[in-house]
């Protein structure tokens, strides 16, 4: 059994930076499932697909290439059907494209298997929504990371402004709202704590600090069939 550590929360929790910082001390390999959806979006507007269009969705998803390839930076490159894109993926647009075409079920099916597949030896950090609940019920550990609106705003400001995006703050606490909202209201996987996932508030931590809290509940984890191995 490949053990799978699954980081599950809503918009601007830090699940992403705390997963690729977990998985990079565990020397396993790192999920943003996000990411995925975010490509669905993209190459939806690409092909002037609507986001409500479910069975245009499934078709595109069924072809979708999608490629993360490591580089210098803290993120890696990433490729959808041909095309670098990693920092659009990362726009406001992308994100609110992503939990559009999440809502619909047939889309969440035909993209299930793609993040199943991520799942290889010697383990895998999930980020994301469902990780826990849904893609990887058997997570030997599951953490529902979270933090106030206003935190998580503040956090996703600094980063858009750092790519060159221009937003303001009250704006995106409406968005982070609004989002929670459809995210935790949808028919299938809604977003919320998976069964037995232990809910850590980051609003007053910083990144290293949630990193090291996460690291310290695998090591202690009675669930895990594999004893993880911490990088110093």
């Amino acid at each position: 059994m490949i053990p799978v550590l699954a980081i599950d929360g809503p918009s601007g929790s830090g699940k992403g930076a705390v997963g690729m910082g977990v998985a990079d001390r565990l020397g396993w390999h790192y999920l943003d499932s996000g990411a995925v959806y975010r490509a669905l979006g993209l190459a939806a507007s690409w092909a002037q697909v609507g986001c409500d269009d479910e069975q245009g969705l499934r078709t595109l998803a069924a072809g979708l290439d999608l490629r993360f390839v490591a580089g210098s930076a803290a993120e890696p490159e990433v490729y959808v059907n041909g095309r670098e894109c990693g920092v659009a993926l990362r726009s406001r647009e992308a994100a609110d494209a992503a939990s559009r075409v999440a809502v619909l079920p047939g889309v969440r099916q035909a993209l299930l298997e793609r993040q199943r597949a991520a799942r290889r030896p010697p383990g895998l950090v999930a980020d994301g929504r469902d990780m826990g609940s849904h893609v990887f019920p058997d997570a030997f550990l599951k953490v529902y990371l979270t933090a106030s609106p206003e935190v998580r705003a503040a956090r996703r400001l600094n980063q858009l402004k750092a790519k060159g995006f221009s937003v303001t703050l009250p704006q995106l606490i409406q968005e982070i709202r609004e989002r929670d909202e459809r995210d935790a209201s949808r028919a299938v996987a809604p977003l919320k704590p998976a069964p037995g996932a232990i809910v850590l508030d980051s609003s007053a931590l910083g990144l290293q600090d949630v990193i090291d809290r996460v690291l310290a509940m695998a090591s202690d984890s009675s669930q895990s069939a594999v004893t993880p191995r911490i990088k110093d």
